[in-house]
C-alpha cells in the first residue's frame, strides 16, 4: 500500500445535508431543469454550496484533515457512486450532466431507473441496472474534481463512496440478465481499485467507503453471503498495491457476520452504529463490537444518532465511549449515520415553543455533540450543560404526557382488531357505488401551482386573510374537479392545494407535535420535506380534512375521495419520540384518524382514502424484528378504518415496497382497494399478489417521478401487463403516486393517456 502517515481524526461526521441550509442545492437543480440557468451557472452555484459547506463544518470544530466527509451528489449518493465506479453511464469516458438527470428523472426518449427507499430511511436511491456483460469503466475524476477544488479553499476532505457490496446488493438485473448483479463484484471491485489509485496519486490518504449491506437482512444475500462478499471484495481492495487508507463505514445499524468479516480484514478505520436505537435492538453489540475489532484498525464509535433530533444525553454516551478509549488501537466519535437525515441547524428556527426549542439537536448541533463526546467535559463545559438542561426539561415538561389519550389507547382491544364485516360482504355492499370496470382514479394530490403556494406564503406572512386564502383555495379545488370530470376520471380527488405536504398538514392540526419553519430534509433529488417532531401523546382537537371534502363533493355528481394520512406514514414521515415505543404513538394517531373517518362519512363522503405509502420504510433491517413491527403497523391502521360503514370503500396507497417482504400485512391492511407503485417496475411486483391478498389493486401506471409524459401505448402494455396477474374486476388504473411535484400541462397530457389507455383495454375485455 501506498505509505501514507496521516492519522484519522478524532471527531467526524459520516455525512451532511446536501440540500444547503437555504436549500441551495434544490433551486439550483430545478433552475437547471427548468433552463433557467445554464450548465456553468449550476457549476458555480453547487461549487460556492460545497467549499461554504466545509468551511462551516471546519468552524464547528471538524477542523482535523480529514474530518469532513466529501460526500456529494447532485441528485443521490447511490448513482454518483454508480457513475464514479462504471456501475452506471455505459462505456463513455465520462458523463454528462445531462445523461446523469436523464438518468435519474428520464427524458422524453426514455424511462429513468428505479428509485427505492435507503434502507429504513425517508430517503430514496436510484437503482443501477447490471447487465451480464457490462463494462465497469473507472470515472476517477468526478471524485479528483471534489478533492482538488476543496483543496483550493484551505480543506483536507475525506472523498466518499458506497461499497462494491452495498452497491451490487441493492443493484436489479438488467432487462435479459441471467446472473444476480452480485456475481459481477469482481469486475466491479476492479473499477473501484483503479478510482483508489487514480486517489492516491493525487495525495489522498483516506477514502470512505459505506456499506450500510452489513446490517441488513436482504432478499438478494442473506448475512453470511454479505459477509463472504465483504472478504471477496476488501480482500482485493486493501491488498491494491496503490491506494488511501480505507475507513470503512457501516451505518443504520449492527453488523453480524459481517463484523466478523470486516475485522478480519484489518481497514485501517471501521466505523460502526453504536446509537442508542441500535443497541436498543441489539443490547450487546457494544461487548461485541469491543472484543472482535482488533488493535490494527482504528474504532471510530457511531455514538450520535445521526436520525433523530433529540439533544443527546452527553452524560450517558460519554460513559459509552470511555468503555472504547483504552483500547490499543484507539477511537474516534462520529455520527451512527449521515446527518443527511436531519435539517441544518435549530438555529434557524425562531417559531418553536420555547420550551421544546433546546430538546432538539440537527445536524449542527451534532457536529458540536461529536465534538463534545470525543473532548470530554472539561473542554466542552457549555456543550455538556445543555445537554443536561434538555434532558431535564423534557423529563420534567407536562408537554409530553396527556392523561385523557393515554386513557382512551388504554381502552381499545388487546392485540389484533378487525373491521367488520368481512371484505366480501363488504365488497358487495359497495356495488352500490356504480363504479365501471377497471375505475380510475388519482392518488390525492395535483400540481401546487406557483399561485398557491404564494397564495400560502401571503396568507402565512398576514397579506391575505383568511377568507381570501380560503376563496383561492376553493377556487383550485373547482378548477381540479372540472378537470378530472373533462379528462373522464371515474372517482376523483380535491387535489390537496390546502396541504403543504402530506404529514405536515395533519401534524399542524394534531395535538402532540411541532414543526419547523426551516427543517428541510433532503428525500431525493430536489425533493425535500419538512418532517413534523412528536413531542407528546397525540389527540385531535376538531375535523382536519372534512370541510374541505364536502366543498370538493359539491361540486361533481361523482365520487370524490375523503384523504388521510395513515397513523404509520405519519410517524415514518416525522421525527418521532424516545421516550415511548412507536407503537404507542401510532395507536394514538389511528384513534384520532378514527374520529375522521367517523366525521367525513356523516358529511356524505363515501370513498376514503388512508395513505400508507411508508408502511415498507419502517421495515426493521432485521428478519427477527419484522413481525413485531407489522403487528403494530397493521393494527394501527385498522384502527383508522375499524368502525367504518360497510359501503364505505377504504383505499390505501403504498410507494417504494419491495411487495414480497411485507404481503401479509399489506393483505392484512383489509383495505378495500390498494394501489401500489409499479410503473418503474413495470408490474414486477404485482407477481407477489396471490390469493390471500383479497383487495382490489391499483398498480399505478404513470411514474409521476419523471416529468416525462407517458404514452396511451406504453399505459396500455403496463395495464395488459397488469391484467396477467389481477384479474379485471378487481383492478384500477391510477398514477404510480400524488402529482403535487408535477407541472399541469404534463399532468392533464398524462392522465389524457391514460383514460385513454384504459378505454382501449376496456374495449377489448
Amino acid at each position: 500500500m501506498t505509505q501514507f502517515t496521516a492519522a484519522f481524526p478524532q471527531a467526524t461526521i459520516e455525512g451532511y445535508p446536501r440540500v444547503g441550509a437555504n436549500r441551495e442545492l434544490k433551486k439550483a437543480l430545478e433552475s437547471y431543469w427548468h433552463g433557467r440557468i445554464d450548465a456553468e451557472s449550476f457549476a458555480s452555484a453547487t461549487h460556492a454550496l460545497r467549499v461554504d459547506t466545509y468551511a462551516r463544518l471546519r468552524d464547528l470544530g471538524l477542523d482535523e484533515d480529514y474530518a469532513i466527509p466529501a460526500d456529494v451528489a447532485y441528485y443521490d449518493q447511490v448513482l454518483e457512486t454508480a457513475l464514479t465506479v462504471g456501475a452506471v453511464g455505459g462505456d463513455a469516458a465520462e458523463v454528462s450532466l445531462d445523461e446523469e438527470f436523464a438518468l435519474a428523472r428520464g427524458n422524453k426518449d426514455r424511462a429513468p431507473l428505479e428509485m427505492t427507499k435507503w434502507f429504513d430511511t425517508n430517503y430514496h436511491y436510484i437503482v443501477p441496472e447490471i447487465a451480464d456483460d457490462q463494462a465497469f469503466v473507472a470515472r476517477p475524476q468526478r471524485v479528483i474534481k471534489l478533492v482538488e477544488e476543496a483543496k483550493a479553499a484551505g480543506h483536507k476532505v475525506r472523498p466518499y463512496l458506497v461499497g462494491p457490496v452495498t452497491v451490487l446488493a441493492l443493484s436489479k438485473q438488467a432487462e435479459g440478465a441471467t446472473g444476480a448483479p452480485l456475481d459481477r463484484l469482481d469486475d466491479l471491485v476492479a473499477s473501484y481499485v483503479t478510482v483508489l489509485e487514480a486517489l492516491a496519486d493525487a495525495g489522498v490518504e483516506w477514502i470512505q467507503l459505506a456499506e450500510p449491506a452489513t446490517v441488513a437482512d436482504l432478499t438478494v444475500a442473506n448475512d453470511a453471503a454479505i459477509a463472504e462478499a465483504l472478504t471477496k471484495a476488501y480482500t482485493t481492495i486493501l491488498g491494491a498495491e496503490k491506494r488511501p487508507q480505507v475507513y470503512l463505514t457501516t451505518p443504520y445499524g449492527s453488523a453480524r457476520k459481517g463484523l466478523d468479516a470486516i475485522a478480519a480484514l484489518k481497514p485501517e478505520a471501521l466505523q460502526v452504529d453504536l446509537s442508542v436505537g441500535t443497541l436498543a435492538l441489539d443490547e450487546g453489540y457494544a461487548d461485541r463490537v469491543r472484543e472482535t475489532v482488533p488493535a490494527e484498525t482504528h474504532l471510530v464509535a457511531g455514538i450520535i444518532d445521526g436520525r433523530n433530533v433529540w439533544a443527546a444525553d452527553l452524560r450517558k454516551l460519554r460513559k459509552l465511549y470511555e468503555g472504547f478509549a483504552e483500547r490499543e488501537g484507539g477511537v474516534s466519535v462520529s455520527t451512527s449515520v449521515s446527518l443527511q437525515h436531519v435539517p441544518h441547524t435549530v438555529e434557524a428556527e425562531t417559531k418553536l415553543p420555547v420550551d421544546v426549542a433546546n430538546w432538539f439537536s440537527f445536524a449542527n448541533e451534532k457536529v458540536t455533540e461529536v465534538i463534545a463526546l470525543a473532548g470530554g467535559e472539561s473542554e466542552n463545559a457549555q456543550a455538556f450543560s445543555r445537554a443536561d438542561r434538555a434532558v431535564r426539561t423534557r423529563t420534567e415538561s407536562k408537554r409530553t404526557h396527556n392523561d385523557a389519550v393515554q386513557s382512551r389507547v388504554a381502552a381499545l382491544p388487546e392485540g389484533e382488531v378487525k373491521r367488520e364485516p368481512a371484505f366480501a360482504e363488504r365488497n358487495a355492499a359497495q356495488e352500490a357505488l356504480g363504479l365501471p370496470q377497471l375505475p380510475t382514479t388519482t392518488i390525492g394530490s395535483f400540481p401546487q401551482t406557483q399561485e398557491i403556494r404564494q397564495a400560502r406564503a401571503s396568507h402565512r406572512n398576514g397579506g391575505l386573510t383568511d377568507e381570501q386564502y380560503n376563496e383561492a383555495l376553493k377556487a383550485e379545488v373547482k378548477s381540479v374537479i372540472e378537470l378530472q370530470e373533462n379528462l373522464g376520471l371515474d372517482v376523483l380527488v380535491h387535489g390537496e392545494p390546502e396541504r403543504n405536504d402530506m404529514v405536515q398538514y395533519f401534524a399542524e392540526l394534531l395535538d402532540g407535535f411541532v414543526v419547523t419553519e426551516n427543517g428541510w430534509v433532503q428525500s431525493y433529488g430536489s425533493r425535500c420535506t419538512r418532517p413534523p417532531i412528536v413531542v407528546g401523546d397525540v389527540s385531535r382537537p376538531e375535523p382536519m380534512t372534512v370541510e374541505w371534502a364536502k366543498y370538493a363533493q359539491s361540486l361533481s355528481d361523482k365520487h370524490v375521495k375523503g384523504m388521510l394520512t395513515g397513523p404509520v406514514t405519519i410517524l415514518a414521515w416525522s421525527f418521532i419520540r424516545d421516550d415511548v415505543h412507536q407503537s404507542v404513538s401510532a395507536d394514538q394517531i389511528g384513534v384520532a384518524l378514527a374520529d375522521e373517518v367517523r366525521d367525513l362519512e356523516e358529511a356524505g363522503i363515501d370513498i376514503i382514502q388512508i395513505d400508507e405509502p411508508a408502511l415498507r420504510e419502517l421495515l426493521p433491517l432485521r428478519e427477527e424484528d419484522r413481525k413485531a413491527y407489522l403487528d403494530w403497523a397493521v393494527r394501527a391502521f385498522r384502527l383508522v378504518s375499524l368502525d367504518a360503514k360497510p359501503e364505505t370503500q377504504i383505499h390505501t396507497h403504498l410507494c417504494y415496497s419491495e411487495f414480497g417482504q411485507i404481503i401479509d400485512a399489506v393483505a392484512g391492511l383489509d383495505a378495500d382497494v390498494t394501489s401500489i407503485e409499479a410503473a418503474r417496475s413495470r408490474m414486477e411486483l404485482l407477481e407477489d399478489i396471490d390469493e390471500k391478498f383479497h383487495s382490489e389493486i391499483g398498480p399505478g401506471i404513470y411514474d409521476i417521478h419523471s416529468p416525462r409524459v407517458p404514452s396511451v401505448e406504453e399505459m396500455e402494455e403496463l395495464i395488459r401487463a397488469a391484467l396477467k396477474n389481477v384479474p379485471a374486476e378487481r383492478l384500477w388504473i391510477n398514477p404510480d403516486c400524488g402529482l403535487k411535484t408535477r407541472g399541469y400541462a404534463e399532468t392533464e397530457e398524462s392522465l389524457r393517456n391514460m383514460v385513454e389507455a384504459r378505454n382501449r383495454v376496456v374495449a377489448e375485455l
